[in-house]
């Protein structure tokens, strides 16, 4: 099986053009293809996990990966999936952004000499001159046909900026700029990029000429990527100091039965051999599968010695047990009243819960534990000495959870 194959059993791959050479390019690791990742945060979160993975995936199979970073683009903004427009982003805050992720990719990239290469669409866009642009690129864009892409379509009710109209012309341009300087044959990205995606491909046959075709080819990334990473309370950072290793594997841990191995077969690299045979798992072993999941993915961002420490934590804390390497929260004597605190006042400041109101609820409809018992009195309260023996294993809901103790 080759890597396009693998890809596909994986199901990774939605939708493709010229496929047959597409295949041929990336079988024989002739692709010299890029992913673009817009800085709009200090982190890369577990939306962009997939990319990074099939970045790796396609590396060890021989083809070159380019790292795009969108220092230019995030001027502008993606509309796609956007309801709204984007905050406008100082450059500094774009640079910091673009710092940040190339520290992180490098965990899934090797970026040593003539394997893989990092640029900044900074670097090109920032200099074009809005005249010869208009001249040079506008002039292959039919705005009757951009206004039919599904990222323009659903803004149109409540407003599209010319400032974000020109985020399809912008992203074609990268894949132009990258085959002229570096050879990039092949372009990856989630669904909802299809049409800008396009535009690039046509761009380049337009410029260049059919014969440019074969080497202008484009591959789209299914989408799941898109759905992931997201939690009541955020995003799922792959920094550290954003989302702690023990809170990245429980977000794996506590996927949707339906959904894990779906996420082992696209995130994992375990064998699709070995994957296969959990196509019949139920009932309990589809728990199994879910450590096997969080272990795995944890292991990858943020390496085996956290991932077996989230696992251990993961399984003290349903042993019942207070985890050390849990999230922690921390009180203070000045959140104390006559030596104790109640549960509402431990669930906010626990970072558990917004308010005390729905700190209320919480308790109200049985969805609190301390040290695995149930809270269902909302005036229950715990002294200084209980917290600071070895602290409480807080609990909200399913997923939630912090070790409380007092500095």
């Amino acid at each position: 099986m080759g890597i396009y194959e693998e890809l596909q059993a994986r199901g990774l791959i939605a939708q493709v053009t010229d496929e047959e050479e597409i295949r041929e390019l990336v079988n024989n690791g002739k692709a010299t293809f890029y992913i673009g990742f817009d800085p709009t945060a200090d982190s890369l979160h577990v939306g962009h996990f997939m990319a990074l993975c099939l970045m790796k995936r396609l590396q060890e199979a021989g083809n070159k990966p380019i790292a795009l970073i969108g220092g230019g683009t995030a001027y502008i903004g993606d509309p796609s999936g956007r309801s709204d427009m984007r905050s406008m982003m100082t450059p500094e805050m774009i640079q910091h952004n673009c710092d940040c992720f190339k520290e992180q990719m490098s965990r899934f990239i090797d970026f040593s000499e003539g394997k893989a290469l990092m640029v900044n669409n900074a670097d090109w866009l920032l200099d074009l001159n809005y005249v010869d642009l208009l001249r040079e690129v506008g002039t292959h864009f039919s705005v009757n046909r951009m206004l039919t892409a599904e990222c323009y379509r659903q803004r149109m009710e409540k407003g599209l900026s010319f400032l974000e109209f020109n985020y399809m012309i912008m992203q074609s341009y990268d894949f132009y700029a990258l085959f002229q300087k570096y050879g990039c044959n092949l372009q990856f990205g989630g669904d909802d990029q299809w049409s800008n995606m396009l535009g690039g491909t046509e761009l380049i046959r337009r410029k260049l000429g059919k014969n440019a075709s074969a080497m202008t080819i484009t591959l789209l990334l299914n989408s799941e990527g898109k759905k992931m990473g997201k939690t009541q309370s955020g995003a799922v950072w792959l920094d550290p100091n954003k989302t702690t290793p023990f809170e990245f594997y429980q977000y794996w841990r506590n996927v949707a039965d339906a959904d894990v191995l779906k996420c082992i077969r696209m995130l994992t690299f375990l064998p699709l051999e070995e994957i296969d045979k959990m196509d019949a798992w139920e009932g309990a072993q589809l728990n199994t599968a879910k450590e096997i999941l969080a272990y795995e993915l944890t292991k990858l961002v943020h390496g085996e010695e956290e991932a077996k420490k989230a696992q251990e934590a993961a399984r003290a804390l349903f042993s019942q047990g207070a985890a050390a390497d849990m999230p922690t929260a921390e009180l203070t004597a000045d959140d104390l009243a006559d030596g104790q605190i109640d549960i509402l006042a431990m669930l906010v400041k626990g970072g558990l819960v917004p308010s005390k109101s729905e700190a209320r609820r919480a308790v109200q409809q049985g969805g609190v534990s301390v040290d695995g018992e149930k809270v269902t009195d909302i005036y229950a309260a715990f002294s200084a000495d209980r917290i600071s023996a070895e602290g409480l294993v807080v609990k909200k809901g399913k997923k939630n959870f912090r070790r409380v103790i007092l500095k």
